[in-house]
């Protein structure tokens, strides 16, 4: 992948930004629905064919646009969110998560629910099946497993149907699911097979072999439908219905438009989770008694792989309206960061490790 392109994934539109502070609030997805043109009738008739066929397979969850109690969450104390931003952030989380346990906090049995995104989708899964735990006891944390993680990483020069796919996500200026039906069909339309091979490698390590049955009960992985734009949702009782193993739903999570996938869950062609303009997905804990949320960014500041407006801030807020207790961590990257590239691997590693020694404390008064 060309230096050019791998910066196109990185940059941020003024645009962008300037959408990001006038449509941050509730309701923004129904608001500019009604200012869509009238769909044709073959566009209306599509989209009843899909919802009456893919009515029970019970992987779409809308995303919420107002403060309201998920039904995931309801009733429950510890939770966990864990946003993305590509093998830097995954990286990050590696190393996080290390220091964490090393500080005697283990987060392989602490939240009761944690959903993934993108690299969170690889770390959450990665905990909760055990995995994690054996990478550590079997490499050099600092020394093997860059290595190995790096060799992993996907690192193709892009085709033209890639760099479609990649112009189109980073022309986004709004969340829309109409934005993200098109930023779909681009993924779909787009040659990532030279990606394919380390992407299912990646997903093995992380979370086990890619045939596996769905270990993890707390866990929850998220993405785009590539066709209708929904969000998607995988669940421990949702994927045995659909067949779909952990790691799959680890890799469909992590399916940036341009890069890697999109990844078939169940029938469904599945990009990644962050195209949307809820990119941690944190509706989903709204009503539980306490959430820890990690994301890369504060949604304004810092590099991100699309350049649909990111308001976090506000989605934590509307989970606090529902009574839920946040601590909300951003792990934050140095300036000029390349998200996707393996050399930033090792250092995005070492800061993890060292951010955890900070956090650690207060993240167990938080849970206490």
């Amino acid at each position: 992948m060309t230096e050019q392109s791998r910066r196109n994934f990185l940059k941020t539109s003024t645009v962008g930004a300037v959408a990001l502070t006038t449509t941050a609030g509730p309701g923004l997805e129904s608001a500019f629905a009604q200012t869509m043109p009238r769909k044709s009738n073959i566009e209306l008739k599509a989209d009843e064919i899909s919802k009456r066929l893919f009515a029970d397979d019970g992987l779409a969850i809308p995303i919420a646009t107002k403060p309201t109690v998920s039904n995931l969450a309801k009733g429950l104390d510890r939770t966990m969110v864990l946003g993305g931003g590509g093998e830097y952030y995954i990286a990050w989380y590696c190393g996080f998560f290390h220091g964490l346990m090393e500080a005697g906090l283990d987060m392989t049995r602490l939240p009761e629910m944690v959903v993934g995104t993108s690299a969170g989708s690889y770390m959450g899964s990665s905990l909760l099946s055990g995995e994690f735990a054996r990478l550590r006891a079997e490499f050099d944390f600092f020394g093997k497993f860059p290595e190995i993680f790096s060799k992993m990483a996907p690192v193709a020069t892009p085709n033209i149907s890639q760099m479609r796919a990649d112009k189109v996500n980073m022309s986004a200026t709004d969340g829309s699911i109409e934005t993200r039906r098109i930023i779909g069909a681009a993924a779909l339309a787009a040659d990532n097979k030279l990606n394919s091979t380390n992407i299912e490698k990646l997903a093995a390590l992380l979370t086990g072999d890619s045939k596996k049955d769905w270990p993890a009960s707390r866990m929850h992985t998220t993405g785009v439908d590539c066709y209708t734009g929904e969000r998607i949702v995988v669940s421990q009782k949702t994927a045995r219905k659909n067949n779909i193993p952990l790691a799959h739903g680890a890799a469909a999570s992590s399916s940036l438009p341009g890069v890697a996938g999109p990844t078939l869950l169940g029938q469904r062609y599945v990009m990644d989770g962050g195209i949307c303009s809820n990119p941690a997905h944190v509706d989903l804990v709204a009503g539980s008694k306490r959430a820890l949320i990690i994301t890369l960014t504060n949604g304004v500041a810092g590099a991100i792989l699309t350049t649909i407006p990111h308001p976090i801030s506000q989605n934590i807020k509307d989970v606090e309206a529902t009574g839920t207790k946040v601590k909300w961590i951003v792990a934050g990257t140095p300036p000029g960061v390349n998200l996707l590239d393996p050399k930033q691997i090792e250092g995005a590693l070492r800061t993890g490790y060292d951010r955890a020694k900070a956090e650690a404390l207060k993240i167990k008064e938080f849970w206490a």
